[in-house]
């Protein structure tokens, strides 16, 4: 059986823990049993990447990787102490972005924490809220992602507004099956002025929120130079991502409904509706 076809994103879920104050964490134990690594000493070499990351990214290490020590069964009534670590989502997020990426496990392990991981970071408790706020909130941190994303895609070479649109739109064809942009548009029957990520729901939001901020990070880290080798790395981001919805059961994108209301709709009703609690 394929490795991919015997797991789910509940296998993350399901070693997920939560203190008494409600805060989630894992096992680096756990987690290391999950990722298919047989030793401990080969899996604390990618944690200790992931702490380099972590502090890299002006994050404090002692807040998401927290050393505790573990009783473990080794024999019949004879019990031992280990080392352990406690880990946050987003230390899970940066042990997996370090990973051996030969392991089938790990790609599906990549989106589960960078899904999750990015809706954490727009706000804390994005599971309650509508999908209205959610679209919002995904929304507003993709133009934060889009301008990152074009910054990198411009030093990388992609410099001017026509080559900034093919480069999108290699990102579009490789997460949406070969449709571009323009393909896109026309299926959600949008108008010439309106914008396609206005008219998606959060699912589809999010998937597009991973292939920018993913191909962003693969630019900058892999020092991508030239337009081409840029579209490229576009494409292939954003069929990975395809490839791993597909693995987990998920709709592709182009196959998810368009909501009714489009994001400046909601936003006018909301402004309006602040504008009548205030009065």
């Amino acid at each position: 059986m394929d490795d991919m076809k015997k797991y789910s994103e509940s296998i993350f879920e399901a070693i997920k823990m939560t203190n008494e104050y409600g805060q989630e964490f894992w096992s680096a134990r756990d987690l290391q049993d999950v990722l298919g690594y047989t030793e401990w000493r080969k899996f604390s070499n990618v944690i200790n990447k992931a702490k380099e990351a972590c502090e890299n990214s002006i994050n404090d290490i002692s807040v998401h990787f927290v050393d505790v020590d573990k009783k473990a069964e080794i024999g019949l009534n004879k019990i031992r102490i280990i080392k352990d670590i406690l880990l946050s989502r987003y230390a899970c997020y940066l042990i997996v972005q370090n990973a051996d990426p030969r392991k089938k496990i790990i790609a599906l392990g990549q989106t589960y924490f960078a899904v999750k991981t990015r809706q954490q970071e727009l706000i804390e408790d994005y599971d309650q809220m509508t999908e209205e706020g959610k679209r919002l909130a995904i929304r507003n941190e993709m133009k934060k992602h889009n301008k990152s994303l074009a910054e990198a895609a411009n030093q990388a070479g992609v410099v001017d507004n026509r080559d900034f649109a093919v480069f999108q739109n290699h990102g579009y064809r490789g997460l949406y099956g070969g449709l571009t942009a323009g393909d896109i548009k026309k299926s959600k029957k949008l108008k010439k002025n309106e914008q396609i990520l206005d008219h998606m729901g959060s699912t589809e939001l999010a998937a597009n929120l991973f292939r920018a901020t993913q191909t962003d990070e693969k630019l900058r880290r892999d020092k991508i130079h030239g337009k081409d080798n840029a579209n490229r790395t576009h494409f292939q981001v954003g069929k990975k991502v395809r490839e791993t919805i597909e693995e987990l059961g998920g709709t592709m994108p182009e196959d998810l409904p368009t909501p009714e209301k489009g994001i400046k709709e909601i936003e006018k009703e909301r402004k309006k509706r602040d504008k009548e609690l205030d009065d």
